[in-house]
């Protein structure tokens, strides 16, 4: 596991707020939110996958790939303009994975609490839903890497907070994170710093309802949000009413990368991979991320099992 890097993160994360720096109409006209997923990248049954797939897995729905995911934000997961097609990154690398396995794609959104159990169970075959690798998780799951997991600092546009790049800056902060994420243990974790170092400590929020999070910042509750800077990213593509003030890994002070999950030693991972890596090789994968500009997110390669983030204390 290597440290990060945070000149190249930053440019990354230059790069994508750019790369989404749209005004609203541009936004939806770049993102198509349509139901119609008939124009989704679509790829060739790859034969060296299927055959990487151990001889006693079965599928939970024959002839079909079940994947959960939960429509959470654009541009990785949401709900179509008609309130139930789901579509997104996620969704479309879904839909080629499924592809390669020569299978018809079954996306069963969920929320995000009861993936582990419906994976474990056996009641989907995978979750592709921005799930980033530990090593707690991969005590219960198996994992094919396929994204960078990138986070971002937002405010309100016109915020006189122009950068956040270490604990410091968030001292005294009111900030809005997602509870039981990487990033609550990374803000949790600069809190500590803060107060160890005599500094005001941080008024953590958490909201469940987007909208509700989106009032308390604009309305001045909240001073920034810390959440993952593809979707926050878009949100300010669209809406134009907030900035990017600062980019860190997920793993922060690690890296770290979001996979495709599924049950461990089900004898699916190392499949997955080999597929990932073809749609690497094919320009596949690149056109989904370039479509829902995350190329600042992309990896080189697919792993089986990487390193994942330490468990809390480790």
């Amino acid at each position: 596991m290597t440290i990060l890097d945070t000149a190249t993160l930053l440019l990354a994360g230059a790069v994508t707020a750019v790369t989404l720096g749209l005004g609203p109409v541009q936004a939806q006209e770049k993102f198509d939110l349509s139901p119609d997923t008939s124009n989704r990248v679509r790829a060739e049954k790859n034969e060296a996958a299927i055959k990487a797939i151990a001889p006693d897995f079965k599928f939970v729905n024959p002839g079909k790939f079940t994947v959960a995911v939960n429509p959470w934000d654009p541009p990785i997961a949401t709900y179509a303009s008609d309130s139930k097609t789901v579509v997104g990154a996620d969704p479309d690398i879904a839909s080629l994975l499924a592809d390669s396995f020569g299978l018809e794609l079954e996306l069963v959104p969920v929320a995000w609490a009861d993936w582990p159990l419906g994976v474990s169970s056996g009641k989907y075959d995978a979750v592709i839903s921005n799930v980033t690798v530990t090593e707690e998780r991969k005590e219960k799951f198996d994992f094919s890497t396929y994204r960078k997991d990138v986070l971002g600092f937002f405010v309100k546009s016109d915020s006189k907070i122009n950068e956040i790049k270490e604990p410091k800056d968030v001292a005294g902060l009111k900030v809005i994170t997602g509870a039981g994420t990487n990033q609550e243990k990374i803000i949790l974790e600069w809190d500590r710093q803060n107060v160890a170092a005599g500094l005001k400590p941080i008024e953590v929020q958490y909201y469940d309802d987007r909208a509700a999070g989106d009032l308390a910042l604009q309305s001045g509750r909240a001073d920034v949000e810390f959440n993952p800077n593809a979707t926050r990213a878009y949100a300010a593509s669209i809406k134009n009413d907030t900035k990017v003030v600062g980019i860190v890994s997920g793993g922060w002070p690690l890296t770290a990368e979001i996979a495709v999950t599924t049950r461990k030693g089900g004898g699916l991972a190392d499949a997955v991979t080999v597929a990932l890596n073809e749609l690497i090789k094919s320009g596949k994968y690149g056109e989904v991320l370039k479509r829902w500009s995350l190329g600042a997110e992309a990896v080189d390669k697919a792993q089986t099992n990487p390193p994942g983030l330490p468990k809390s204390g480790s």
